[in-house]
């Protein structure tokens, strides 16, 4: 669990941050989830999009990709939100 600063200091990172996934009319399958994970370990922050075809809001998604992952909702803007998920064996971001 993290703490309201260190959500704070995630969002200011992932203002610059690119978006990475994005979510489409498929929804969320096995291979988007696979992709965010792969993501996750890999960077540790991730910005993903849900585009308006998809069958899931943006809050759906962060909450179902976060319980697939294991990885926490760091903010749900719009059709934009972030997740964090700390690589046990190779940290990049230190809180």
């Amino acid at each position: 669990m993290i703490t309201s600063k260190q959500r704070a200091t995630l969002r200011a990172m992932a203002n610059s941050a690119e978006t990475i996934v994005q979510i489409g009319k498929d929804g969320i399958g096995e291979n988007l989830i696979r992709q965010a994970q792969e993501a996750l370990t890999a960077r540790e922050l991730v910005k993903l999009r849900v585009f308006d075809t998809s069958p899931v809001t943006a809050r759906e998604a962060a909450q179902q990709l976060a319980v697939a992952t294991g990885a926490e909702i760091v903010q749900v803007i719009g059709t934009r939100f972030v997740l964090f998920r700390r690589n046990a064996e190779n940290p990049q971001i230190t809180l």
